[in-house]
């Protein structure tokens, strides 16, 4: 077995909370070492080149502003995001309601008389008042409204940004995204796709001397005296031992606990279990010659047919470089019902898609489908759902956990895994500070 020890931290995972974590590690001055078990970079938010089309696997939109782009701004790497505007329509009875002046109280005083009241409550949440975390979104707007439209919105929002049904995402968690989080107020899209961003943080950690290394993937974890040594790592068809007195870890708990059982308390290996809810989606991915859709962001559905599909980005109004000369390049989400727990992937893939008939009258006969990914199981939309998420300690002394199953309570999106990354890299630099 061949030693490589010219690395002070070990970043295994090359997802958004991995490469914000090995940029920032390698920005504070440690040798860093990136690897993925993938030949591509960003996991479930990378992108791939379909008949000449820059197509992203998963997750699309990125955050400016933030603990994100501040990780950008400290490895020296350039973050390109182009924000449509408006950013965000609700699609309606096949028409387009644009709220980015009103916001969400226009929209819902335009539905029902009960507005007002469920307005309340989100200004109560803004004050710290909040429902129990054991009631559900659904369960909590039923006390307010019985507005079939109101419900679908409320269920299109919890699973656009969830990937979760509003009857599976805590009412609290979800109040808290949009009163204390980013809630998605600006967003945008990457020319390259979002593997475009992840490039250049990697890229980052190779011009402040660390290094990246695709299809390396970790295949076990040395463990002394409840204190993390070495990572081995499987590369060009030989074993290699990385020591490492810090090691983040971006696969989230239920992958670790495969990884390192052994040096795990049973405790942490049933919570991976029992606490983590893995949350799915279905990801559409097609172009058209004649542009479909009538905005040029994110469009949110009301009510569709099965009830499945939750919006539409229009990719290639704002970053043509996406698509061909001539095509228009879109990407629609689908959650199935449930979310959180198994279904049926052929049936689901299906009711996403006669939804998109049914918005879209004539979709067979324009639409080129590029890709049609269900992202569940062991390669999910969120690792756990919003409200279900562990903890970043793993009980192993410099071993530390990145990402969107230990994300902060009601948490979301590309800002949520960079805020982990953040709290990791910290930690590791305060330890390095304390007295051997």
């Amino acid at each position: 077995m061949r030693t490589d020890d010219r690395f002070d931290v070990v970043a295994i995972g090359a997802g958004a909370g991995g490469c914000c974590a090995a940029a920032r590690a390698a920005a504070a001055g440690l040798r860093t070492l990136l690897i993925d078990d993938h030949a591509w970079l960003g996991g479930r938010a990378g992108t791939e080149v379909i008949d000449g089309h820059k197509v992203n696997m998963g997750a699309i939109a990125l955050e400016p502003g933030g603990v994100f782009e501040e990780t950008f701004r400290l490895a020296g790497a350039e973050l390109e995001i182009r924000e449509p505007n408006p950013a965000t329509v609700f699609y309606l009875d096949r028409k387009v309601v644009n709220v980015q002046k009103g916001g969400l109280g226009m929209l819902l005083g335009g539905l029902t008389k009960q507005a007002s009241r469920v307005l309340d409550q989100f200004a109560q949440a803004r004050t710290g008042s909040l429902p129990d975390g054991r009631e559900s979104t659904e369960d909590w707007l039923k006390r307010y409204t019985s507005n079939a439209t109101v419900h679908a919105i409320f269920r299109n929002l919890c699973a656009a940004i969830f990937a979760m049904n509003a009857d599976e995402i805590p009412a609290r968690a979800f109040l808290t995204y949009f009163t204390s989080k980013g809630a998605f107020k600006r967003f945008g899209f990457h020319p390259q796709g979002t593997g475009g961003a992840w490039a250049a943080l990697a890229a980052a950690v190779e011009r402040l001397g660390g290094e990246v290394w695709l299809e390396a993937p970790a295949v076990a974890l040395e463990v002394e005296a409840g204190a993390i040594r070495a990572v081995l790592i499987r590369r060009d068809g030989e074993t290699v031992r990385v020591p490492a007195r810090s090691v983040i870890f971006n696969g989230g708990p239920r992958a670790l606990a495969e990884l390192a059982e052994a040096h795990l308390s049973p405790d942490y290996v049933r919570r991976t279990r029992e606490v983590l809810r893995p949350a799915a989606n279905i990801v559409y991915n097609f172009a058209t010659r004649e542009d479909i859709m009538p905005a040029p962001g994110i469009m949110t559905f009301g009510r569709t047919a099965t009830g499945r599909l939750c919006n539409m980005a229009n990719l290639t109004a704002t970053c043509p470089e996406l698509a061909p000369q001539g095509w228009h390049q879109y990407v629609a989400y689908a959650v199935p019902r449930p979310a959180i727990a198994d279904f049926d992937s052929d049936a689901e893939v299906e009711n996403g898609l006669t939804d998109l008939r049914e918005q879209f009258p004539g979709f067979d006969d324009v639409a080129k489908i590029l890709s049609i990914r269900v992202m569940r199981d062991a390669w999910p939309a969120q690792r756990s759902g919003a409200g279900y998420d562990m903890e970043q300690e793993t009980g192993i002394a410099g071993l530390w956990c990145v990402g969107d199953a230990v994300k902060a309570y009601g948490n979301g999106g590309t800002q949520a895994c960079a805020e982990t990354a953040r709290i990791a890299v910290d930690r590791i630099l305060e330890a390095r500070r304390q007295p051997a």
